[in-house]
């Protein structure tokens, strides 16, 4: 492929004619708290839906679905959650639509990265929610000269890289906006801010939720995130389709209302976890059993320096207080 900027390079090696999110599925590949971690996607899903009740929404569009692993466990809980009114699910994704997918939840076809489907748009009573999507929009590495002037990033196929030319135009803005001096090398984050500004154009009711992994402008690291990810763990990121390739966003250059970690969130939706009475164990040994695993699965999902530390950008559109 000879030498590309990063972006070019990363939007070939994830999403292009025979891209890694083509031929594999993420949970094969590693596991997040929607896929992959035993009770954490159940967890979540009561959060979500938790959410979408203090909204009063009746919808629930996944963005970056991967295979469906968050939507049939959506799909499990909605008729259990008390007074949940959530009755249609959607998933969006590029690969075409799960063969075992149950036929009420919804599917649309992406092209991947940044670019949603033509008809996710005039959502109304809906909340969006893109859990690890936003670190898998390919974007510019840059890293910066001694003289302090930012240069391009280039690589090739193999995943060796060289200095190309220097960033400017709206590139080298938002490094000037929201880089520090201590950071030497750096993912630039305004193709993620037009992706979650797209995202948040195509409801006109609702709330849109990003869920990641990422910083905000004082703790940016200092030699940038990029990585990337084979068959459970982290390798040297290689754009030639054979791993997954990832970096930490930004969160707060997108202009979400509401940021705040995944543990503060869940705390507020879901309460703090606690272990069930042990009496409960000998009266009723599957309910025990059953609260046990949920308190460890939200235990996990809001562990400092670790899922807790996740972050959550809320935007909300046209309806009540944000909570």
């Amino acid at each position: 492929m000879g030498w590309q900027r990063w972006d070019v390079a990363w939007q070939q090696a994830l999403y292009g004619p025979d891209g890694f999110y083509r031929r594999s599925a993420p949970a094969e590949h590693f596991a997040t708290s929607a896929q992959g971690l035993g009770s954490s996607g159940r967890v979540l899903a009561q959060a979500l839906l938790t959410l979408a009740e203090r909204h009063s929404l009746t919808r629930i569009v996944e963005v970056a679905a991967g295979r469906g692993e968050l939507l049939r466990e959506l799909r499990a809980l909605r008729g259990t959650q008390g007074s949940s009114g959530v009755a249609d699910l959607v998933g969006v994704d590029i690969v075409d639509r799960p063969e075992d997918l149950p036929s009420d939840i919804e599917w649309c076809h992406s092209t991947g990265g940044a670019r949603l489907p033509d008809e996710l748009t005039g959502l109304r009573g809906t909340l969006v929610v893109a859990h690890e999507w936003l670190d898998v929009v390919p974007c510019p590495v840059v890293t910066r000269e001694d003289d302090g002037a930012w240069r391009d990033v280039l690589v090739n196929a193999d995943g060796a890289e060289r200095t190309g030319p220097p960033v400017d135009g709206a590139d080298l803005d938002w490094l000037s906006r929201h880089v520090p001096g201590h950071v030497g090398r750096a993912e630039v984050g305004l193709a993620r801010d037009a992706a979650y500004a797209d995202l948040v154009s195509r409801v006109e009711q609702g709330v849109v939720l990003v869920i990641d992994y990422g910083h905000r402008r004082d703790a940016r690291p200092q030699e940038g995130t990029l990585t990337g990810y084979r068959h459970g763990g982290q390798v040297p990121p290689v754009p030639d389709g054979s791993c997954d390739l990832t970096a930490h966003v930004a969160v707060d250059s997108l202009g979400a209302d509401l940021l705040c970690t995944q543990r503060e969130a869940l705390h507020d939706l879901l309460g703090r976890p606690t272990l069930p009475p042990h009496e409960l164990s000998s009266a009723r040994p599957t309910a025990y059993l059953e609260q046990l695993s949920r308190a460890n699965a939200l235990a996990t999902l809001t562990r400092p320096g670790g899922l807790g530390d996740f972050w959550w950008a809320r935007t909300l559109r046209a309806t009540g207080d944000l909570g």
